[in-house]
């Protein structure tokens, strides 16, 4: 399980500045790796609902596809809040634009966000 690809969703102007230093630095929307101390990722089966509950009010993200043997940051799988038993990857550290296998623009749909098949 720790070996499959992770997901974080980005917003398209925030993935272009990762290009400018080779590290990606957001934690999760608006706020940066400094100020939450890690970065918010998902797996497949959760990344919908992610994007649902946060960036509903958007119209296009970026769907990063990363591989976690590529990240040289501790990669922890932990409750979102307290008191939830759901567990998701947290990257501790800046996520190299290396380690991303696929970056693909996404659009909201009239049901909302879908994954593509």
């Amino acid at each position: 399980m720790h070996d499959d690809p992770i997901f974080h969703l980005a917003l398209p102007e925030d993935w272009a500045g990762a290009f400018e230093s080779g590290e990606y630095r957001m934690s999760t929307r608006g706020m940066t790796l400094d100020e939450v101390g890690f970065i918010h990722c998902s797996t497949r089966a959760q990344v919908e609902a992610t994007a649902n509950a946060f960036y509903a009010d958007v119209d296009e993200l970026v769907l990063l596809t990363i591989d976690p043997l590529l990240v040289p940051s501790e990669i922890r799988w932990e409750p979102p809040v307290p008191d939830v038993d759901v567990l998701f990857p947290h990257v501790y550290g800046p996520l190299p634009v290396a380690a991303v296998n696929t970056a693909k623009f996404w659009t909201r749909g009239a049901a909302g966000w879908v994954l593509p098949g």
